[in-house]
């Protein structure tokens, strides 16, 4: 069980609730790339492969977030957990490059990917800040 909690815009997280805001955001991402993959079907077949290309990455990188932060949750010492946050930050940073990549290549224009960006920025922050925190509460640890 994880120890910590993220603060958020004056609020704490906890762990029940960072998983479910982990998995909806994924949710929310599964169902961007799917409306994107069909509108790319009506155009082009180029464009329809270089979503599904795009998409698959994203599809990878987005729902690993919060497989990976379940794993954190399991964590045998800090760290362990500071590893597996590594992930989770990894994979948050790399489903913001996708979004990026979708947005600048115009598959979906890009101020309707400001807000799924930003949760994936926030997430990284967060899991970064924990990272820190974690390594501070354990200075004879060699993480």
């Amino acid at each position: 069980m994880c120890d910590f909690g993220f603060w958020i815009e004056g609020n704490t997280v906890n762990e029940s609730e960072f998983k479910q805001r982990t998995k909806q955001l994924a949710l929310r991402t599964v169902r961007m790339i799917e409306a994107m993959i069909q509108q790319a079907s009506v155009g082009n077949p180029k464009s329809r492969m270089t979503a599904e290309v795009l998409g698959k990455q994203l599809l990878r990188s987005s729902t690993s977030v919060g497989a990976n932060y379940r794993a954190v949750c399991r964590a045998k010492s800090p760290a362990d957990m500071i590893n597996k946050l590594r992930i989770v930050e990894e994979e948050a940073d790399e489903s913001g490059y996708w979004l990026e990549l979708i947005g600048e290549s115009e598959l979906v224009k890009p101020e309707r990917l400001t807000e799924l960006i930003s949760e994936f920025d926030e997430i990284v922050a967060m899991v970064v800040a924990s990272q820190k925190t974690l390594r501070a509460n354990n200075p004879k640890s060699k993480i």
